[in-house]
């Protein structure tokens, strides 16, 4: 927390030279996963090389007594259920839409697909649990949130008959068309800023 810091890299060489006296540095490491501590790799953080790790999240206070004893795992997921899961989700990652083995942008890294946990606020009910396919990049930084139903019900009743029936047009193809302003909105929106300002100098000379 104090030498390298929440979203920071540091590197294996690092490691075992600020802990020179302790034996299967690698092995206490990952001993922290299971106490709720989140490490990216270059498995799960594509920026990062195959000696570097990136310090996501941190979890129990280990130094603390009682702190360092691992917490209870979720239960497992059986292999009839991963396939009942991938099936429902069309064998797609819910959250980028990539399949198993297909090319993220680039070319050199291919999809991976798993089975993530997702927190679900339900009315009346609570937050629940629930299953839902994941390729491996949008599982960085994407945990520890919960999705308010709710809330969403609420937007779709606000919406007009027109927008409802498109909505449901979306949902019964599991897909939607993008029109080229929302692709370049996207893009932009992923831009450092300094390529930002150059979008929006563009867009003033246009105008004016």
């Amino acid at each position: 927390m104090a030498e390298v810091g929440v979203g920071e890299v540091f590197t294996k060489p690092d490691r075992r030279e600020a802990f020179p006296e302790v034996s299967q540095i690698d092995r206490r490491m990952r001993d922290l996963r299971d106490r709720g501590w989140r490490i990216a790799t270059n498995r799960e953080d594509p920026t990062l090389t195959s000696s570097e790790h990136r310090f996501v999240e941190m979890g129990a206070e280990v130094w603390k007594p009682g702190q360092s004893r691992a917490k209870t795992p979720a239960a497992a997921i059986t292999a009839t259920q991963r396939r009942e899961i991938f099936d429902v989700d069309g064998h797609l990652c819910r959250i980028c839409g990539i399949a198993a083995g297909e090319a993220y942008d680039g070319g050199v890294e291919t999809a991976q697909l798993d089975i993530a946990r997702r927190d679900v606020r339900k009315p009346g009910v609570g937050v629940v649990t629930e299953m839902v396919t994941e390729c491996r990049r949008c599982r960085v930084g994407g945990r520890g949130g919960v999705v308010d139903l709710e809330a969403l019900l609420a937007g779709l009743r606000q919406m007009s008959r027109i927008e409802r029936d498109h909505f449901g047009q979306w949902m019964a193809a599991d897909h939607r068309d993008f029109s080229m302003m929302e692709r370049l909105w996207g893009e932009y929106r992923t831009l450092p800023a300094e390529s930002r300002q150059v979008v929006r100098d563009a867009v003033s000379s246009a105008q004016g």
